[in-house]
Formats: structure tokens, sequence, C-alpha cells
């Protein structure tokens, strides 16, 4: 349980950080191009982020390792690492994960750069699909509680 809880952790710390940006968003005067704007973003990201990335992919993912991981005494102590399968993993999954952190990390420095409403309207998008996440891998915990494993591959190294 361990590797689920720093999983939704980072999430949901990822989730409170970016709400006051997102937040700050009703204090600006929202033209028809920023509301058109939001509202395909907002779509987009709880398909795209939310619901393919993570409910399909990621969480399944994350909850198969956690309810399967070695005892080994390494792998336990970093738990919500190896869930996201960015070590202990087969190579493909660690460079999948890195590549992901990577793009991550890269498109957070940009949309820091970005003015309001702008970055208000990326955000509150963001927020939306890492929230949808979170609660994907909390529902395929639950899940997994009660005996039914996501089923997919672990990506566990040979």
């Amino acid at each position: 349980m361990w590797g689920i809880l720093g999983v939704v952790g980072l999430l949901g710390s990822s989730v409170v950080r970016l709400a006051g940006p997102a937040v700050e968003l009703v204090h600006h005067a929202l033209g028809p191009v920023h509301l058109v704007v939001l509202v395909v973003w907002v779509a987009f990201m709880l398909y795209a982020e939310a619901w393919r990335g993570f409910h399909k992919q990621f969480s399944p993912r994350v909850v198969q390792r956690a309810f399967t991981l070695p005892d080994v005494l390494h792998v336990r102590l970093l738990a919500p690492v190896v869930c996201m399968g960015l070590v202990h993993a087969t190579r493909k999954r660690r460079i999948v994960g890195w590549s992901l952190v990577t793009g991550i990390v890269l498109l957070v420095i940009v949309v820091r750069q970005l003015a309001q409403p702008w970055r208000g309207i990326v955000d509150v998008g963001v927020v939306l699909g890492l929230a949808g996440g979170t609660l994907s891998i909390v529902w395929h915990a639950v899940r997994a509680l009660q005996g039914t494993l996501p089923g997919v591959p672990a990506d566990w190294p040979e």
C-alpha cells in the first residue's frame, strides 16, 4: 500500500499546487476565445489524461505493480517510484516512464511562463486530469483490495 499511497500523495500534492493558479482564473474576464479554449482544453484533458492516460494505462499498472511487489527491501522502500515503473522495471517501461517525467517537467517550465488567463486555463485542465487520475488509482486499488487485480502486465525486469 505504501507504493499506492506514495503515488496518490505525489499526484495530490500536484493538484493542490496547481489549483492556486487555476483558481486565479475566476479573477480574469474571459472572452469568447478564452471560453472556447477552456472548454475544449478541459474536455481534451479529461479524455486524454484522466481517461486514456491514467484510467486505461497508468493507474492499473501502478496498482498491479503495488499488489505484486517483490519482497525485496530496497524495492519495498522505493515502492512509489517502483509502482510508477521508473525503477525495477523492464527497459521499455523505464524508458517510457522517464520520458513522460522529462516531458512533464519541460511542460511545467513552459506553462509557468504563460500569463493569465492562459496559465489558469492550462492549469484547470491539468488539475482536473490529475484529480481524475488520482481517483482512478484509488478506484483500481479498492477493486484490488476486493480481489480483482487490474490484470495488466506489471513489466517486472527479467
